[in-house]
């Protein structure tokens, strides 16, 4: 009976002590875990410790640090593409929304810096807005109906502005327009005016057209009448003209007949 009551009082002890071992090794495994960082391809590790930023950036693979004092923040420095929309006004004052995609890359040696000054996020901070203004100040200098036959000058002229503002930070490689939305009272007034115009092409070219056939025309009667002239003017001065053009005419037989003159009047009579 005392030995029962042995056992049954180093039983709660045992449980307690199997119960600390589970959490020791939680503990371990924590801080085991929280001990190390593995750095992707195409990003670069910025260590934060107790909010102090390391100015050393970590490279591709693993690495140490300190558990639950120190953060590893994953930054990518390969080419991103963002897609967004600025509004803005044409120099008529006509309401236009472009839609645009940036493609850019955070140039290594900028990691850390971009971190502390621009909340991790250069995109939203220090892109976009620049962006938004660009389009704002191009898209100004051009009347809403010729925008789209401009979008590619737009582009550029936009795609310059920002890389000029962002030198030395970011590398902005392309701003391509997706999109040039007008509103729609705009777009049916262009399109009206554009099938005016072409009806007008049309019928310039028909008018053209009719004008210089009838130049044509009045070239080749002019040509008709002066070697008609010409003609005229030989034969009165040489009547022997008369006999070379029958005989370049002569087919080598004889003549069936011949006209005479009697009385006023020619008259053909027959050779046999």
């Amino acid at each position: 009976m005392e030995e029962r009551l042995k056992i049954a009082k180093m039983a709660p002890n045992s449980q307690g002590a199997t119960g600390v071992m589970v959490a020791i090794l939680i503990v371990l495994f924590v801080l085991g875990s929280g001990a190390y960082s593995i750095v992707p391809p195409g990003h670069r590790g910025i260590s934060v410790t107790l909010g102090r930023v390391n100015p050393q950036v970590l490279p591709e693979g693993f690495t140490f640090k300190l558990p639950l004092l120190e953060k590893i923040v994953l930054v990518p420095i390969q080419q991103t593409t963002v897609s967004g929309r600025a509004g803005s006004f044409s120099s008529d004052l006509q309401t236009v929304e472009i839609s645009f995609a940036v493609l850019f890359r955070i140039p290594e040696s900028k990691v850390v810096e971009l971190y502390q000054q621009y909340a991790g996020n250069p995109y939203s901070s220090l892109l976009d807005p620049r962006i938004q203004d660009s389009i704002k100040l191009v898209t100004a200098q051009f009347r809403a109906e010729e925008l789209v036959k401009n979008r590619d000058k737009i582009k550029q002229s936009v795609l310059t502005k920002v890389q000029e503002e962002l030198a030395g930070l970011l590398d902005v490689r392309d701003i391509p327009i997706t999109n040039i939305d007008l509103t729609d009272e705009l777009e049916k007034a262009i399109e009206l005016k554009q099938v005016t115009e072409q009806q007008a092409f049309a019928k310039e070219y028909e008018l053209k057209k009719a004008q210089k056939e009838a130049e044509i025309t009045v070239v080749n009667a002019k040509a008709e009448a002066e070697a008609v002239k010409i003609k005229g003017e030989a034969l009165q001065l040489s009547p022997t003209v008369i006999e070379l053009e029958i005989a370049k005419k002569w087919d080598g037989k004889s003549p069936q007949s011949v006209v005479v003159s009697q009385g006023g009047a020619n008259v053909l009579l027959p050779l046999r």
